[in-house]
């Protein structure tokens, strides 16, 4: 459109209607668009992170193809965009990377460095607005309503300075999504990567997100992607002409958010919130326990609640932490470090009973506590294992009971674990003891 608000990224400059270059510096860089100066909801996410910071840190490295990852039987973390072009994806396994792209040079992830740049670029962004969402350790939601008075400028101009600095000031590139929700300014985010600026506006939202496959909806993985194609449902276009109702019918709480989605309804606020020191879950029991067979079940209730709670932060766990209460209350409190950071209540469980069959030498216990701590972001997760072949297939498992817990509520599954028949189960004061109680980070030590 001939009328456009326009803005030069490179020089900061407004722009006259229709300009393909910056009249003032030469860039083509130039954003336009009619609502740029209208939105305020954005999404900014580092382009290839953890490799920027390497390439940031290392010169010699800048042109050549770069992966961040573990050995050969590990997976990639990410790539940068050199060995992208080649077919490299973030959790591919190494082995296969390296046939793509055999000239790259691999890199073991150093997360306390990339997590301390993170750091320094949430700060940035906290110093343009206080609504602030971090999603993972390089891209969080901002809500810049309200800032024009403060910055004297609009929120896209505002973004533009902010994406400026952080090349700058760090030394590594973001992309920009801005838009009139979190929904959508995620996706705009994504379309112009790297150093991208991209705009959804409210006249074009429909349109726009017709013209994308069902899986571009947040929260559509690849189960639900299945039984939507199954079902003969491939375009957001088709679920724009369905009803609600007919949708929530046929796909219960997940219908309703298609239906939503796919309008570009997303009513989520920014929410700002502390970066999580530990996740965790206990219980006090009404009478005290000491067998193994009485502390397991009740041990995997709350690595499942845990495992969810990472789950639902886009958080996975380097260390998991068993605390237990004695009668006597002494507090017995053990950790352990993984191999490989995890989100999956499977393998939470297995190190945490590993821990407390090393405690079971008579105490009577009155508490039981599980949690985590040293997070790394969610896609370094339970990387591939190629020597331990069932491990995909555990966790594809756990995916699946995960999407139908969502479904039909949080009984609806049980594990061998959990699961105990009413003439089998322990007395009272164990069976309320298996419902465990949520215990918030900060509540934990003000609990006796």
């Amino acid at each position: 459109m001939p009328d456009q608000p326009a803005l030069c990224r490179d020089c900061l400059r407004a722009q006259p209607a229709g300009a393909r270059r910056c009249t003032a510096c030469g860039s083509p860089r130039v954003l336009a668009h009619p609502e740029l100066h209208d939105l305020s909801i954005a999404h900014l996410d580092c382009d290839a992170f953890y490799a920027a910071v390497e390439k940031r840190d290392r010169p010699d490295l800048a042109d050549r193809p770069l992966i961040i990852g573990g050995g050969r039987r590990g997976v990639v973390l990410t790539a940068c965009y050199n060995a992208r072009i080649k077919g490299v994806r973030s959790a591919m396994p190494m082995f296969k990377a390296l046939q793509l792209c055999p000239e790259a040079t691999i890199i073991r992830p150093d997360m306390a460095r990339y997590a301390e740049v993170g750091r320094q670029v949430r700060e940035m962004m906290r110093s343009i607005t206080p609504l602030v969402e971090p999603l993972s350790i390089d891209e969080a939601f901002l809500d810049l309503s309200g800032t024009e008075r403060l910055h004297r400028q609009s929120p896209a101009v505002t973004l533009a300075h902010l994406a400026r600095a952080v090349e700058d000031e760090l030394r590594i590139s973001v992309s920009v999504g801005l838009s009139h929700n979190k929904f959508l300014a995620k996706i705009a985010s994504d379309l112009d990567k790297p150093r991208g600026f991209s705009v959804i506006g409210r006249a074009e939202t429909l349109a726009f997100l017709a013209a994308r496959p069902i899986g571009a909806i947040w929260g559509v993985g690849e189960a639900t992607r299945t039984r939507l194609a199954h079902d003969g449902l491939t375009s957001i276009a088709q679920l724009q002409t369905m009803d609600e109702g007919d949708l929530m019918k046929r796909y219960g709480a997940m219908g309703q958010k298609l239906f939503r989605l796919s309008r570009g309804l997303d009513r989520r606020a920014v929410q700002p919130r502390a970066e999580a020191k530990s996740i965790s879950a206990e219980t006090t029991f009404e009478g005290d326990l000491s067998r193994e067979d009485q502390l397991v079940p009740i041990l995997r209730t709350l690595c499942e609640k845990v495992a969810r709670r990472l789950k639902t932060t886009e958080l996975a766990a380097d260390t998991i932490v068993l605390k237990l209460k004695g009668s006597d209350f002494r507090i017995r409190t053990r950790n352990r470090r993984l191999a490989q950071p995890t989100r999956l209540a499977g393998t939470i469980f297995e190190t945490a009973r590993a821990m407390l069959r090393h405690e079971l030498d008579g105490t009577r216990y009155r508490l039981i506590g599980v949690g985590c701590s040293e997070f790394s972001p969610a896609n370094a997760a339970d990387p591939v294992d190629l020597v331990d072949a069932g491990a995909a297939r555990r966790a594809q498992a756990e995916g699946a009971v995960d999407a139908l817990r969502e479904r039909f509520g949080l009984e609806a599954i049980e594990t061998g674990y959990t699961f105990r028949p009413a003439a089998a189960r322990e007395p009272e004061a164990a069976r309320r003891a298996a419902r465990p109680r949520e215990i918030n980070p900060g509540d934990r030590d003000r609990r006796g």
